[in-house]
């Protein structure tokens, strides 16, 4: 019988990146997944993922992105393909609002290179863009674009190389422990480790029904659209990565077109669904029409016709901040990260602490303000 010292559930963004870092440092790794990563059932597909530095949802993230931004790195010198793309990013909307006031913060604090911005500045660096006057705009230089299937890929071909055994079409049943390691029920048989991590996204809930997490799933639509005039406004060198606080609280994000149109979604405001239920493959009218309301205005020529839609899920926590910490009644079960729709930036990093955790009992991060403990009372 092979002997494991870790085990994980979930082979999306986290759990390949745990599986990667895992297996760098020599740990005898299995790995689980009930479909065949990358793949379009969960949260790490759609072509693209933001990477910013000013982290306007809080400064604590900022010393694990810029962790993220080296690990990325690392491992498009491994891979031998691209996996970052820098093209700089932009954050609009009030003054006083969220995005604006938290990335300046996040920037000063940090002293992380940043502009800001009026509207009419904005509007003639960027004529793509149509800030209302009473906007503002924080730049950095640093931002850009991940391509998730690429760095997932990458990962777990990094993790088999060092000999991790991925399962994959594997649907985990449940785990169980008797203090003397961890036994985990698979509808292929069981397997049993030294250490669990848990990083199933969505179906975490279900793997820990007992600490009764107040998880919800959000459904998300994303959408390309083929812009209807001054296309090349758009080209990666011309377009950077944005994100428009059109209210207070809500948002909608984009890329530039790398080829299949401008990509562009809400950020949260999605309905509430069961991951096994959910229809991946309908996107309505409505979906579209509530995106291209807040769209038309600020982006005008950006808003032609829809040339492809897909359908994914945010897995988030009340406060929407990551989620991390050992079962509070199994130090040898880990539970990583619900990320609320902002996490892949960082999966590399926290796959990384994530194995410092499961290894060393502590992570090079400060990960208290994502605690899991502030979620059980």
């Amino acid at each position: 019988m092979t002997s494991y010292d870790v085990a994980i559930i979930g082979l999306g963004a986290m759990g390949s990146a745990a599986a990667y870092h895992l297996s760098k440092r020599g740990s005898k790794v299995v790995g689980f997944d009930r479909f065949t990563p990358p793949h379009v059932m969960g949260s790490s597909h759609g072509d693209t993922r933001i990477i910013r530095e000013a982290y306007h949802e809080s400064p604590a993230y900022v010393p694990v992105v810029q962790r993220s931004y080296e690990l990325w790195a690392e491992l498009e010198e491994e891979a031998g393909q691209q996996l970052l793309k820098q093209t700089g990013g932009v954050m609009f909307g009030p003054p006083e609002g969220e995005t604006v006031s938290g990335a300046r913060h996040s920037a000063e604090l940090h002293g992380l290179a940043h502009e800001v911005l009026d509207a009419d500045e904005a509007r003639k660096r960027w004529p793509q863009f149509n800030p209302p006057d009473n906007f503002a705009a924080v730049y950095e230089d640093r931002s850009g674009i991940l391509f998730p299937e690429k760095c997932i890929t990458a990962q777990l071909d990094g993790a088999a190389s060092r000999g991790a055994e991925l399962r994959y079409g594997t649907q985990v049943l449940g785990w169980s422990s008797d203090g003397d390691g961890v036994t985990v029920q698979t509808d292929s048989g069981d397997v049993t480790v030294g250490q669990l991590l848990i990083t199933a996204g969505a179906w975490l809930p279900g793997l820990v029904p007992e600490l009764a997490l107040p998880i919800e799933i959000e459904r998300q639509v994303l959408f390309w659209f083929e812009p209807d005039s001054d296309p090349g406004l758009f080209n990666p060198d011309n377009c950077p990565i944005y994100i428009w606080e059109y209210e207070l609280g809500h948002a909608f994000y984009g890329f530039p077109n790398l080829g299949d149109g401008v990509k562009i979604a809400r950020h949260h405001d999605g309905k509430v669904v069961d991951p096994d239920t959910l229809d991946r493959d309908i996107v309505t009218d409505d979906d579209e029409q509530a995106l291209r309301t807040r769209l038309t205005p600020l982006m005008p020529q950006a808003a032609g016709r829809v040339t492809r839609s897909e359908v994914c899920m945010y897995t988030n926590t009340p406060d929407h901040h990551y989620m991390v910490g050992f079962h509070p009644e199994n130090s040898s079960v880990l539970i990583g990260s619900p990320c609320s729709g902002h996490g892949f930036k960082m999966a590399s990093a926290l796959g990384e602490s994530f194995a410092e955790l499961l290894l060393d009992g502590q992570s090079r991060h400060d990960l208290s303000p994502f605690a899991l403990e502030r979620l059980l009372a």
